[in-house]
């Protein structure tokens, strides 16, 4: 046994590839230098001393992992609230989980680098059916291949082209799309216009709806995005130009008194005929390119400041006056938090997150261990697909319990997909009228994500940790409101007995009895200073002021209040106002009294300091309880490679 034992001990001892991981140890627990890094990475600022953070950060969690285990044992993980609010976080952060994240970023990057530039198009379309018979579409693609060989000699008349183009082979349309940015496209589409120069032309491209070619003929940089504000003077259909001279002389009327000073808020609310604004003072929602009409659009970027107006704008809908209230240039780069936000959630609504998603899938099926079973032949689940969507039920089948489809720790059977059939073909909300292969595809993906989302800290390790930090700073509050804080708010002898045991500690700096004003504005102040230098008792002179003064008394050390520069206190002192930049508001300060420093404080007088002060020593001496109990040793070989 004791040559067994001495064996034992050599393989701890020089086991190094494992232990070396281990950073330090409390107990019989273990914390690896990994999950440590994880940790100091996540919270550390600019440091000067990289040595120096390090240590300190490790003593500070050292007593976080003590604290976390005394609530274990406490059993605080099993609180029902506890679990719920874990719960409740797992389902806020999961599904920033279920996206391919390297994939994700690829196309932020790209939607940043295409958001950069507006390219203005020119379309062609030849509208093809799908019942065309092949003299159509082979006329479609003389068309459409006469449409490029224009385009490529160089020609500009492009309505021409489309007439020309029409009477010769089939018809043909032409349109002037205006500028477009990143977003504002097909995303199959944007990939082909995005790889054009100006003055080039695209391949062609076949939907559905027929054959297109779009050509560049010049590009700007990003328009960036706009907040302005209308008053919308509307056209009939069809407007004769009786019509348009009548409303536009209205119209004029209108921009003359708002340059004249006219109030567009009011003028809005009198005169807009545009109802989703004119309440709002006619301001419309955040816009970029691609947003409205392009002569409409190219009028409102001509406005070159903010605060200014346009003469009326005719449009489809009829004449506008609007006036430039922001313009924000599109962010260069990745460091506007906000635009980089907003830009992901376009990009996880937009089509081209299905490419993304796609790949994500297989490697989804791939670590969940997915395996497709072969007992039942498809033409029998379509089958009985078909019936579950006629009967809007789920018919007894040999086969429903057969298995269909598995992942390395779930069966699902032929019932559960006819269930899924049932729940998606009904509700039309979801059902897009899928064929059953697709309908089958849909069933397998979203059975694997399903899996996927519930063993997620199987498969992820960074999710893993973020819910065990969750877990572990839940647990860590409960136990100090236990161990700690509300001990020492709730222990009044205990607290009256450290502040008596520490008086030296509590004493005041030069302070003073003070009234504090705070006004709306430098000339409420003024009038309040005035009524204080007449004597009137501050409590009237804050009531009587219908709430453009507050007002509160105390004794404050000198050092915390905000003066004017180069002010003495002394008694009965009233400074002048200080103006505040951010709101406009302005403050100033009566002195009542003037005290030397070094004034005991009463008990009351330093309650809050003491509560702070008794609370740090009730941690110390609990955190020396868990050292004693649970004896920290860490690992000096795997923290200086640390520290290098």
């Amino acid at each position: 046994m004791k040559k067994m034992y001495s064996l034992l001990a050599f393989a701890v001892l020089f086991n190094t590839p494992v232990f070396s991981q281990t950073l330090f140890s409390f107990g019989n627990t273990a914390v690896g230098k990994d999950e440590f890094l994880r940790a100091y990475n996540k919270n550390k600022t600019a440091v000067t001393d990289k040595q120096k953070s390090i240590r300190e950060y490790l003593d500070l969690y050292t007593k976080f992992k003590l604290k976390v285990k005394a609530a274990q044992e406490l059993k605080l993980d099993t609180l029902q609230q506890l679990q719920a609010d874990i719960q409740s976080f797992r389902s806020q952060v999961e599904d920033g989980y279920l996206n391919d994240e390297k994939r994700l970023n690829l196309l932020l990057d790209e939607a940043l680098l295409r958001s950069q530039k507006d390219i203005h198009l020119i379309h062609f379309i030849v509208p093809t059916s799908t019942k065309a018979d092949n003299i159509d579409t082979a006329n479609a693609t003389k068309a459409i291949n006469e449409v490029i060989q224009q385009l490529n000699n160089g020609r500009t008349d492009f309505a021409n082209i489309a007439t020309e183009t029409s009477a010769k082979f089939i018809e043909t349309k032409q349109s002037d799309m205006g500028f477009v940015t990143a977003l504002s496209l097909p995303y199959k589409i944007e990939n082909l216009v995005y790889e054009l120069k100006p003055g080039e032309t695209t391949p062609v491209y076949k939907t559905k709806s027929g054959l297109h070619v779009f050509k560049n003929i010049g590009e700007r940089k990003s328009a960036g995005r706009w907040r302005i504000a209308q008053i919308l003077l509307t056209t009939p259909p069809n407007p004769t130009d009786a019509d348009l001279k009548r409303i536009g002389k209205k119209a004029d009327s209108v921009y003359n008194l708002l340059i004249n000073g006219g109030n567009l808020i009011e003028l809005a609310k009198e005169f807009s005929e545009d109802k989703n604004s004119y309440q709002n003072g006619g301001e419309l929602p955040e816009f970029g390119t691609g947003k409205f009409e392009p002569a409409f659009e190219t009028k409102i970027f001509e406005l070159k400041k903010d605060g200014e107006i346009s003469r009326p704008i005719l449009s489809s809908y009829g004449y506008h006056i609007i006036k430039r209230i922001e313009q924000t240039p599109t962010p260069a780069d990745k460091s506007d938090e906000s635009y980089m936000f907003a830009l992901k959630q376009q990009i996880l609504q937009d089509s081209r997150i299905n490419t993304a998603k796609e790949a994500f899938l297989k490697e989804v099926l791939l670590k969940t261990g997915f395996k497709k079973e072969t007992g039942v032949k498809e033409t029998e689940l379509f089958r009985l697909a078909d019936s579950v969507a006629a009967k809007n039920a789920i018919v007894k089948s040999p086969v429903n319990n057969k298995l269909l489809i598995s992942f390395a720790k779930s069966n699902l059977k032929v019932i559960d997909w006819l269930k899924f059939v049932k729940d998606y073909k009904l509700n039309a909300d979801v059902y897009k009228g899928e064929d059953n292969p697709a309908l089958f595809n849909k069933f397998i993906s979203t059975s694997a994500f399903d899996y996927y989302r519930k063993h997620l800290d199987e498969y992820n390790v960074d999710f893993k940790y973020q819910m065990n930090e969750f877990k572990e700073g839940n647990m860590l509050f409960e136990v100090m409101e236990r161990n700690v804080w509300n001990k020492a708010a709730n222990d009044t002898a205990g607290l009256k007995e450290y502040h008596s045991a520490h008086r030296e500690k509590y004493v005041w700096a030069e302070s003073a009895d003070i009234i504090l004003y705070n006004c709306i504005d430098v000339t409420t102040a003024n009038i309040a200073i005035k009524a204080v230098n007449n004597n009137t008792n501050w409590r009237k002179i804050a009531e009587e002021s219908e709430e453009k003064i507050m007002a509160d008394s105390g004794r404050y050390e000198i050092s915390q209040l905000q003066l004017p520069a180069g002010t003495v206190v002394k008694k009965d002192l009233v400074t002048t106002p200080l103006l505040n930049t951010a709101d406009n508001t302005s403050n100033f300060i009566h002195f009542l009294s003037v005290y030397p420093a070094n004034q005991q404080r009463s008990f009351e007088e330093a309650r809050g300091l003491v509560i702070n002060d008794y609370q740090t020593a009730l941690e110390e001496k609990w955190i020396n309880e868990l050292k004693a109990k649970y004896p920290i040793k860490v690992n000096d070989a795997v923290l200086e490679s640390l520290v290098k």
